[in-house]
């Protein structure tokens, strides 16, 4: 990839990037993180830091919650312009081809690695996770942190209310929407069906599981001028099937990325697609039974669905004037300290997200986990059920972030105002190939 700078707003920052100079060994390196993690995943990770700070006398690491995936992206971006950007930052996958065309204001973890003398071996994790933030040749940009999938979540209470089975499987999206009309005739939950994250659940999973490609170019990762296929018939058909749902009141949209969760966890509705990740804050708060399912698959359009893909985000070095080599291999260190398999089992026990390392997997296993806690490896099964094919790797476009609000807002407008979802579709992908080709101009020329 012919890497220029996307940040390069202010590009003498670039130059003034500086080695430094290490700390004295009788003080600490501060080494700043901020982050996305709010709730009981903000309170895990301040734990996990201070397991750091405490490990060591050399690094203190400030964890600071920075708002939403989409805020700490636009406030990494407006602090390294200033040439004020934290030592790391949690950058969700949807940022991820803005990270790996941020030239000069991110290190790389094999650049990190290499600047610091400090190993960071990309083969210990998961190869899905891995592949995901991979660069060419096996090397890694970003450091897989909290690694999920979508599924479907289903409040048990509900559907004993309903007079339903809460463990009958619900393979198909017929069986579903079967289901709602129960719930709904019952009134059994105030809302049926919703989801969280409605681009990622309902169309880069749906996409990946249906092996339906999102884009060409193997879904953008084939190169940096993919075009949208997200108008195509499967995107249509299921699209068009939702707005229907929200007509009969079987399916309520609830607002974009993971605001609307809250209301699944105040037990109104009966089924959302949210992430693995959400296990913490429902066993943490939830006041009534709950499960995890596969997610639901149309077999008019595959026969049997195939693995979805990893969400989530990664912790990515970036650089800033004066930023001393001290504070650079500090990060290098706490970068391999949460990739230890204590600490990776440790977050996805706690979390719900899949660990990212073999180890941690493997770890998790020997401890009876898995065994103990049925249900609690659904993420992993769901992502490894078969190999990857190109449109079940992951979605990896320039303007990632901003064609997934175009998506929405075109969603919202035929909520509004009845559109149909072809023609819904058909805006959202001439509005978003804009986004994408800009992007591909101001990066790769």
């Amino acid at each position: 990839m012919k890497r220029r700078t996307l940040l390069a707003a202010a590009p003498a920052l670039a130059a003034a990037v500086a080695t430094g100079t290490a700390a004295t060994a009788a003080e600490r390196t501060t080494v700043t993180l901020w982050h996305a993690m709010s709730g009981q995943l903000g309170q895990t990770l301040q734990g996990i830091v201070d397991g750091f700070n405490k490990s060591q006398t050399a690094v203190t690491v400030d964890a600071v919650y920075k708002g939403t995936y989409p805020e700490v992206l636009t406030a990494t971006v407006a602090a390294w312009r200033a040439g004020k950007a934290p030592s790391i930052a949690q950058i969700f996958d949807v940022g991820t081809a803005e990270m790996l065309g941020a030239g000069p204001a991110a290190l790389d973890v094999f650049q990190l690695a290499a600047k610091t003398g400090i190993a960071i071996d990309a083969a210990r994790y998961i190869p899905a996770v891995q592949g995901y933030y991979g660069v060419a040749g096996g090397k890694m940009g970003g450091a897989p942190f909290n690694a999920s999938t979508t599924l479907m979540w289903i409040n048990e209470d509900a559907f004993t209310r309903a007079g339903l089975d809460p463990a009958a499987p619900l393979p198909t999206w017929a069986d579903v929407i079967k289901a709602a009309r129960t719930v709904q005739a019952k009134k059994a939950a105030e809302i049926p069906v919703m989801t969280s994250w409605p681009i990622w659940a309902q169309f880069e999973q749906f996409g990946a599981i249906h092996n339906v490609p999102f884009a060409t170019l193997d879904n953008g990762f084939g190169g940096p001028k993919p075009k949208l296929l997200i108008d195509s018939p499967p995107f249509v058909k299921h699209l068009g099937m939702l707005l229907s749902m929200q007509k009969e009141g079987l399916f309520k949209y609830e607002g974009r990325d993971g605001l609307p969760s809250p209301i699944f966890y105040s037990g109104k509705a009966a089924i959302t697609f949210d992430s693995s990740g959400i296990y913490g804050q429902l066993k943490q708060s939830a006041k009534f039974k709950f499960r995890d399912a596969y997610l639901p698959y149309h077999p008019s359009i595959i026969k049997s669905p195939i693995n979805s893909i990893i969400g989530g985000a990664a912790f990515w070095t970036m650089t800033a004037p004066g930023r001393t080599d001290a504070e650079y291999k500090g990060v290098a260190q706490f970068l391999n300290f949460i990739a230890e398999p204590e600490n990776d089992a440790h977050w996805s026990k706690s979390t719900g997200y899949v660990p990212v390392t073999l180890a941690g997997n493997a770890l998790l296993g020997k401890q009876g986990y898995y065994a103990s806690n049925p249900g609690s490896d659904l993420a992993v099964k769901q992502l490894t059920r078969t190999p990857t094919t190109p449109y079940s790797r992951g979605v990896r476009l320039g303007g990632m972030a901003e064609v997934f609000v175009i998506i929405e807002e075109e969603w919202e407008r035929a909520i509004q105002n009845g559109t149909s979802a072809k023609v819904a579709l058909a805006n959202a992908a001439k509005r978003g190939q804009v986004v994408i080709d800009q992007f591909a101009r101001t990066v790769h020329g």
